[in-house]
This record gives structure tokens, C-alpha cells and sequence, in this order.
């Protein structure tokens, strides 16, 4: 079994997956970042809850996905931006917009992991990891 190089593309991958296939939820291998970027997901309404599920290892985190009247997922698009091979870096005052403002960028910056709009209002830059809308 190979390790994987880049777990939040992985992570990303498998919601993407899961929403395509109107699956109810998902488990994902945990870990602190993946921890941070699913509660962001839950806070701004694009997936329903998450639990934290203990397998005597790393654990999983299970994701409640969420869906639109008619069945189609919320998320509609997850696109990781900072890759291993070419990270993207912003400052305070070249933080994106995701379609005007209707979808949210997901920053790893020195105060942790937060949206767009959170890192405008801290005034700070950092590390572009995805945009979802």
C-alpha cells in the first residue's frame, strides 16, 4: 500500500465522490487539518455534522453530507488550489473571492485554519488550500 502525498486532495477527492453518488456520508482517515477544514464545511452549511470515530489508530472522521431539495448535493464544487509541487501563498490584501463571494476559500494561515472572509477580518494572509461552492 502506497503512502499518500497530499491527504487534502485525498480528503477533498473522497467528499467530491461521495456527493457525486448521493451517498449519505463519508469516512476520511483524521488528522488535525482535516479535523479544522471539516468543521469550517459544517459551520458554513455545506455538509450537515461530522463524528469523530476512535479505530484504536489515527481514527475517522465520519461526514454527514448535505443535500438540496430535489437530491443534489450541497457542495457543488471542491477544487484544492496550494498543491505539494506549487504552494499559493496570499497576503492580507490578495485574499480571493470564490464566485463573488458566494463560495468560501479555506486558508491555512499562522492563526490556523479559516475562511477568506475570517482571514479579511483578521487582516492576515496565508496559504490558499481549497474553494468550495
Amino acid at each position: 500500500m502506497s503512502a499518500i502525498t497530499d491527504p487534502v486532495a485525498d480528503y477533498l477527492t473522497r467528499i467530491r465522490n461521495a456527493a457525486k453518488s448521493n451517498h449519505r456520508h463519508v469516512d476520511i482517515p483524521a488528522s488535525k487539518l482535516k479535523r479544522a477544514i471539516t468543521q469550517i464545511l459544517v459551520d458554513k452549511g455545506y455538509v450537515a455534522r461530522f463524528v469523530n470515530i476512535e479505530d484504536g489508530k489515527q481514527g475517522l472522521i465520519r461526514i454527514y453530507l448535505k443535500t438540496l431539495p430535489g437530491g443534489r448535493p450541497v457542495i457543488q464544487h471542491l477544487e484544492r488550489i496550494s498543491k505539494p509541487g506549487l504552494r499559493r501563498y496570499v497576503g492580507a490584501g490578495e485574499l480571493p473571492r470564490v464566485r463573488n463571494g458566494l463560495g468560501i476559500a479555506i486558508l491555512s494561515t499562522s492563526r490556523g485554519v479559516m475562511t477568506d472572509k475570517e482571514a479579511v477580518a483578521a487582516n492576515i494572509g496565508g496559504e490558499v488550500l481549497a474553494y468550495v461552492y
